[in-house]
């Protein structure tokens, strides 16, 4: 297994994963929803080509940059957004029809479960959406933990997610993984000094992945294998 190179010739005691961009594609159900809700709120819809270049650091922000039109939103009043969210919140969680999994993923995620490797999501998705996604493509069973934005004060690009993975499962840096496609991804994981893969294929604001240096780029997940 590719993975290998990564620990000396050894597989990973623990392989933590992103969700959106990483496991499945879900960008077009959060376009739908954030569309959805700029119609309520009397807006022209932003397309799923903006809400791809929007999404990866968590509810909050990709309804603040729907709000602002781009990906800087400083100029959002929080009353707003906050009124927005909750709206988002509230459609989002009948769009899960159009997620669908990433080629790979159900091979890797058996290659490392039939090794006996500890798996578990991190992301930056409100948790209460996450197990429910996770059963719907098929993962339900795959993860023992599930650590999701508001699970923690932090979120990624805070390390403190993948610290408290590792705590629960009793290994040490140097026997984990964070699996991730975006800047947040590779930035907690070297906040937490944890090796990083990133794929190349998911959310990162149009900016190539490897631009954040992280230990090694594949282009799908059974390049791990």
């Amino acid at each position: 297994m590719r993975l290998c190179e990564l620990f000396d010739g050894e597989l990973p005691k623990l392989v933590m994963f992103d969700l959106d961009g990483t496991l499945v594609d879900s960008v077009p159900d959060l376009a739908a929803a954030v569309d959805k809700t700029l119609q309520v709120l009397g807006r022209e819809p932003a397309g799923l080509a903006q809400v791809r270049d929007w999404v990866g650091n968590g509810a909050r922000v990709l309804v603040r940059r729907a709000l602002a039109g781009g990906i800087e939103h400083d100029s959002v009043d929080d009353a707003q957004a906050d009124a927005a969210l909750a709206c988002f919140l509230d459609i989002y969680a009948d769009c899960h029809q159009l997620t669908t999994l990433y080629p790979g993923v159900r091979e890797l995620l058996d290659a490392l479960s039939g090794a006996g490797v500890e798996m578990a999501v991190v992301t930056n998705k409100p948790e209460r959406f996450v197990a429910p996604l996770l059963e719907q493509v098929g993962l339900g069973g795959d993860f023992r933990w599930i650590i999701g934005g508001d699970t923690l004060p932090q979120q990624k690009p805070d390390p403190a997610a993948l610290l408290q993975v590792m705590r629960l499962a009793g290994v040490t840096k140097a026997q984990s993984l964070f699996v991730g496609d975006s800047r947040s991804d590779v930035l907690a994981a070297r906040a937490a000094g944890v090796a990083c893969v990133a794929v190349s294929y998911g959310y990162n604001h149009g900016r190539p992945i490897a631009e954040e240096e992280p230990s090694l780029v594949v282009d799908k997940l059974t390049e791990l294998l």
